[in-house]
């Protein structure tokens, strides 16, 4: 499993789209499994689960993608990957799930 979080100052909708292009358009077998999107009186957040194959590792990787906002002010992000790892008991070989975060890395 990797993760990342940060923080961004932009426009909420064209973040969330930018990023959802940007992941669909790196990868051959990318795909947008599926997404929500809640918003209250003065938040909103956004899910994103992504699915690609890792090459490397020979499996299918997931990353799911959180956007939170609140009162029109910074936009939380979290991303974290699973499933690119092998090995019964201990994780083995998990580059897929580190490639999969580099390409929202180099989207943000």
């Amino acid at each position: 499993m990797a993760k990342l979080e940060t923080i961004m100052s932009c426009n909420f909708e064209p973040l969330v789209a930018r990023i959802e292009k940007g992941i669909l358009d790196g990868s051959i077998s990318a795909s947008l499994e599926d997404k929500s999107d809640f918003i209250g009186k003065t938040s909103r957040c956004s899910v994103r689960v992504f699915e690609r194959f890792s090459y490397t590792g020979s499996n299918r990787v997931s990353m799911n993608i959180t956007f939170f906002q609140e009162n029109g002010g910074p936009i939380y992000i979290s991303a974290i990957t699973s499933g690119g790892s092998q090995g019964i008991f201990n994780k083995i070989n998990t580059f897929g799930e580190n490639a999969f975060l580099d390409k929202l890395k180099e989207i943000l």
